[in-house]
């Protein structure tokens, strides 16, 4: 029986990844929740999938975590700045355990693209590809989520803030993210690289207009300088460094089309349309 270890399993892409493991019939004895804290994982454990500890900052706790694994997913952490080492431990450990395969959940066009937030993505590939470990890179696109999540705020403004311009943005759920992972780490082969995003590329001011339609109130997208958006960014919470990662994004985004994506990948791995911009603002706006 092949054993599937899933990194970061109690986050919001890795519980789906394996939601969608045994959506696609893989025994829950097969897959490994790696997670920092097992205690977040207890509905996983009833399930009858293992919990292991796997902090990407304890490497002593990754060669457990991954022994006996023959297929590994391997989320990409969320400390900016501090992820390619995290990652380099967890491929080391890998290597060391025997580990047979590694998808790596990277960012779209990280061998090209402009915007920063690819740079460690980037590195990581490096890394994977220097390990001699059988590897894919799934390169993931934008999430839906990371403007539906914006929706109550958008609600009480009566607009969406931004960057991006005209840029089209080939966006999709996380949801579709996940099944296309399942889809490679059960796969009898796997490509080395993936450029995953949308079928329905959009624009900032026509996804507010989708938003508008919905609501039965106007909502407009007010465009703009980089500088602003950190300023009202870092007003709102967000830390300094990584409100200008998000503007830098959207500034490529205008100029570069950065997070556009026309091509088939996703759509093939999950054997459907993504999920339309429309039905992930439905979802959302049940909520």
């Amino acid at each position: 029986m092949t054993t599937i270890a899933v990194t970061g399993a109690t986050g919001h892409l890795g519980r789906l990844v394996v939601q969608a493991l045994l959506d696609r019939g893989v025994d829950a004895g097969a897959i490994v929740a790696a997670v920092r804290t097992p205690q977040k994982a207890a509905d996983l454990l009833g399930r009858g999938v293992q919990v292991r500890e796997a902090d990407y900052d304890r490497p002593e706790t990754l060669a457990t975590a991954l022994a006996g694994v023959d297929r590994l997913l391997l989320v990409s952490g969320n400390a900016v700045g501090s992820r390619l080492a995290q990652h380099r431990a967890v491929i080391e450990a890998a290597k060391a355990a025997g580990v047979g395969f590694v998808a790596y959940t990277s960012v779209l066009r990280a061998d090209t693209t402009p915007i920063r937030l690819a740079a460690e993505h980037r590195a990581t590939e490096e890394a994977l590809a220097a390990s001699g470990l059988p590897y894919s890179f799934l390169r993931n696109g934008w999430y839906l989520e990371n403007y539906t999540s914006q929706l109550p705020t958008v609600r009480a403004t009566g607009a969406f803030l931004g960057s991006a311009g005209q840029g089209r943005i080939a966006a999709a759920t996380r949801a579709d993210y996940a099944e296309a992972a399942a889809a490679v780490l059960t796969a009898g082969s796997a490509r080395p690289v993936y450029e995953l995003g949308g079928d329905q590329p959009f624009t900032m001011a026509e996804l507010a207009a989708e938003v508008s339609r919905q609501l039965g109130a106007e909502i407009g997208y007010t465009d703009v300088p980089a500088e602003q958006l950190v300023t009202i960014l870092t007003g709102a919470g967000v830390p300094r460094d990584f409100a200008e990662i998000l503007a830098d994004t959207d500034v490529h985004v205008r100029e570069h089309s950065a997070l556009d994506n026309p091509g088939p990948d996703l759509r093939e791995l999950i054997g459907r349309p993504t999920t339309a911009p429309a039905e992930a603002i439905a979802e959302a706006l049940k909520r």
